[in-house]
């Protein structure tokens, strides 16, 4: 496993990740997801300090696109069939090597990207298979805080949880 001081860039995948998996349709089709708050200024702090998030999802839809554009994340691939070359090519564009690279996943589309990279991880709800193959099981369930779970615990293993709080207390 990575030294979490040491990750730079984080991957996340979307359904059972960013949000609880669920897919919620409206009466004329139209996807509705449900994104965490928390992990969303989880994902601004993040990035503030000047590291990178990149979201890769198999499937695609504009929920997507409106939230990661609200939370300023350029590094989006919706319908990606590898996911682990997906995170190949944003951490080379990036110039992150994959070993301070960390992917979130709790689904097999996810273990591509989790094999590739120093630090594997998954949500708490993940399917075993994934859980095991992961260097970092979270407490908390896709959707429900996990993505800031791991956040936090980044932040503080490089020290900067004081001036992550200062970023958002008008200090």
């Amino acid at each position: 496993m990575a030294d979490l001081a040491s990750i730079r860039l984080i991957g996340l995948d979307v359904d059972g990740v960013l949000t609880d998996g669920s897919i919620m349709l409206d009466d004329q089709g139209r996807e509705i997801k449900r994104f965490n708050v928390r992990d969303g200024l989880g994902i601004t702090a993040w990035q503030r300090l000047g590291f990178h998030v990149a979201v890769i999802t198999r499937r695609s839809g504009g929920a997507v696109d409106h939230r990661m554009r609200e939370l300023g994340v350029a590094n989006v691939v919706q319908g990606s069939r590898d996911k682990g070359r997906a995170m190949t090519e944003i951490a080379d564009r990036l110039g992150v090597p994959l070993n301070e690279s960390a992917f979130v996943g709790d689904d097999w589309a996810d273990l591509p990207a989790m094999s590739s990279v120093g630090l594997a991880v998954a949500v708490s709800d993940a399917d075993e298979r994934v859980r095991r193959t992961a260097a970092l099981v979270l407490a908390c369930r896709g959707g429900r805080g996990a993505v800031r779970e791991l956040i936090d615990r980044l932040i503080e293993a490089k020290g900067l949880t004081e001036r992550a709080v200062a970023l958002f207390s008008g200090e």
